[in-house]
């Protein structure tokens, strides 16, 4: 996908009720310029709904550039301690300003941005409210070419009239709105640079201008050289600037689109949440009052069985030791009573040479547990011993090496 690029006016001249147009560049992202124009922001909703990334370039005159010394901090505390930093350095409340911090340098001064908050959420919801996806804002002066030595100019031409942008150094830059009056606007150009040599970016149509303007010794400011102004050079200069304001609106920056665009599909998790949560509480009740009917039955059952019971807890358990106390008292052993298992491993144990590999015997919880003698079964024996105690429907595990665990099997894995 492609990024849009917007320089839009300064709010002065937004004030002032004039037609605003701002000049935009759709760059891929290869580099390449795919379309540029200038077009009211309202008008550009379908460039900026289809781009992966708004860039914003602020107007230079709506955006201060501090040097402030700050401590190393954490970027959160840096955050917090912003304001105590720049409150002597800004008019006003800095509770109404918007304030990012670039890098620090060698020196630990670091270049901090004063945006009014008021405004830059207007714009910013202005983008997000047309489709975009993710938005950046830059001062414009930080997206000027930049050579060590000089100082990058840009006049551009407004509704309101020129707009002039400087930028003296990696890190500081400023702007001023100016009547529309090219030779006053060169000498004011040339004094706020200073002796420092100036490169003014004109478009097409004001290098035709200002270039007879230059060429009159008399009256041209010196040390300026004019020079033909390109989106590559924003373009390439803006990924340098170093200072994104967006973030710091918080809330009501970039990532309150990015919640936006999930909000219907949030919307369907929540109501696919919720109507699962309903199908699994109306099963679970109902698969309740089925367990309830079914443990209605059993007692009912058992009470007709056994109507001199009085304590009844688990009529399932009570049943079958029942049944087996009256199969003992009618001389009938239980397949997993400790005889019948003992009585099946003695004859199992009788495929065996010597039967006298069998240390000792615990039975519990209907497991007979046998520890066998050191060294005198081998894996053919037990091969055998298993094979004869699956004729019983007895099963054999060996939990530990030389203890034997013995149950009756299941129904699956006994053999007739």
């Amino acid at each position: 996908m492609s990024t849009l690029f917007i320089r839009y006016p300064a709010k002065a001249s937004v004030d002032s009720g004039a037609a605003q147009t701002c000049p935009f560049a759709l760059v891929g992202d290869g580099g390449h310029l795919e379309r540029q124009g200038t077009s009211p922001l309202g008008n550009l909703g379908e460039l900026i709904a289809a781009s992966r990334k708004v860039v914003l370039m602020l107007a230079a005159s709506d955006a201060t550039l501090l040097r402030v010394k700050a401590p190393p901090l954490s970027a959160a505390r840096l955050k917090a301690a912003l304001p105590a930093l720049v409150e002597e350095q800004v008019l006003g409340d800095t509770a109404d300003c918007v304030l990012a911090a670039g890098a620090a340098d060698a020196d630990g001064v670091r270049t901090v941005a004063v945006v009014q908050r008021a405004w830059l959420e207007v714009l910013v919801k202005a983008l997000l409210a047309q489709g975009a996806h993710s938005v950046s804002v830059l001062p414009m002066q930080l997206c000027l070419p930049f050579q060590p030595g000089s100082v990058s100019a840009a006049l551009s031409l407004g509704d309101a009239g020129y707009e002039l942008i400087l930028r003296r150094s990696q890190y500081d830059g400023m702007g001023l709105a100016l009547p529309g009056e090219p030779v006053a606007a060169l000498h004011t150009l040339r004094a706020m640079a200073g002796d420092e040599p100036v490169t003014l970016y004109l478009s097409q149509e004001q290098l035709k201008q200002f270039e007879p303007l230059m060429a009159d010794a008399a009256n041209a400011p010196h040390g300026i050289s004019l020079a033909e102004d390109h989106w590559q050079h924003w373009v390439a200069a803006s990924r340098s600037a170093g200072l994104d304001l967006a973030p710091a609106l918080g809330a009501a920056g970039a990532s309150a689109r990015e919640w936006q665009r999930w909000r219907w599909p949030l919307r369907i998790a929540a109501l696919a949440v919720l109507v699962n949560v309903v199908g699994l509480n109306v099963e679970w009740m109902r698969l309740k009052r089925e367990a309830n009917d079914v443990r209605l039955a059993m007692m009912q059952t058992f009470k007709a069985a056994y109507p001199k019971e009085t304590v009844i807890l688990d009529p399932v358990a009570q049943m079958r030791k029942n049944i087996s106390l009256a199969k003992a008292d009618d001389g009938q052993a239980a397949p997993d009573g400790f005889i019948a298992m003992s009585a099946n491993l003695a004859e199992a144990l009788s495929v065996l040479p010597t039967r006298d590999v069998i240390a000792s015997l615990d039975y519990r919880e209907r497991t007979l547990q046998a520890k066998v003698k050191p060294n005198t079964v081998d894996a053919a024996a037990m091969t055998q011993i298993r094979g004869a105690l699956q004729a019983r429907r007895l099963e054999l595990t060996e939990a530990n090496p030389g203890t034997w665990q013995i149950r009756v099997a299941s129904t699956g894995a006994a053999k007739p």
